[in-house]
């Protein structure tokens, strides 16, 4: 049996896929994106009996990290996000926050560059520079899982948007193709929004590679 499982919530006015990397023997926990809601998530944890170990952020926008600074506070675990998203979390108008919410801005504790490989709840984590959607935003793979965390970089049947500070469409254009759809086609993907897809469904039918 596959000591590593995964399981969702979707928190927040918009929807957003908040993760959990789950050690089924150990009951780490790795929450990704914890989005804007951290009572669910604590909640969720106490119940279960989880232990989250660590906090990953596929990048800075407000929806994806509201209840990072709580969750951080009360489970004594470091927040990890892409170097080159330092600047946008500790903006509050870059991050959107200041736009759509309360302003708020957040210091990551790890800063990952490409190719970091983290080992966190007995599971190997490949981050994935896939700039576009904002300039740090990562993914997050999980190769024996078949399994990627893709953040707002890619949806199922589409893509992230590029309208935003930081944001870049052909960036995005080539994180995707170049980063994202090379991987093995029965990858499963998490996507940020939305419901979940595959690299194999991506490369037939994502308008980027049409």
């Amino acid at each position: 049996m596959n000591k590593i499982k995964i399981e969702g919530a979707v928190l927040g006015m918009l929807g957003t896929n908040c993760y959990f990397i789950e050690n089924m023997e150990t009951d780490e926990v790795v929450i990704v994106d914890p989005a804007d809601d951290a009572s669910v998530i604590k909640n969720w944890c106490r119940n279960n009996r989880k232990k989250p170990v660590a906090i990953l952020l596929t990048h800075g926008h407000y929806d994806h990290m509201l209840a990072a600074d709580e969750l951080r506070r009360d489970f004594s675990v470091r927040i990890h996000a892409a170097a080159a998203e330092k600047e946008l979390l500790e903006d509050a108008s870059m991050n959107l926050s200041a736009m759509w919410s309360s302003p708020v801005t957040l210091r990551a504790d790890e800063f990952l560059k490409d190719g970091d490989l983290l080992r966190l709840a007995g599971a190997d984590i490949r981050v994935i520079s896939t700039p576009g959607h904002t300039a740090g935003g990562v993914c997050y793979y999980l190769e024996k899982e078949n399994v990627l965390f893709s953040g707002d970089t890619l949806f199922a049947g589409s893509y992230g948007r590029t309208d935003f500070p930081t944001s870049s469409m052909s960036a995005l254009a080539r994180s995707v193709r170049e980063r994202l759809l090379m991987l093995p086609e029965e990858t499963l993907v998490y996507p940020g929004h939305g419901e979940g897809t595959s690299i194999g469904y991506e490369k037939q039918y994502n308008p980027l590679c049409r």
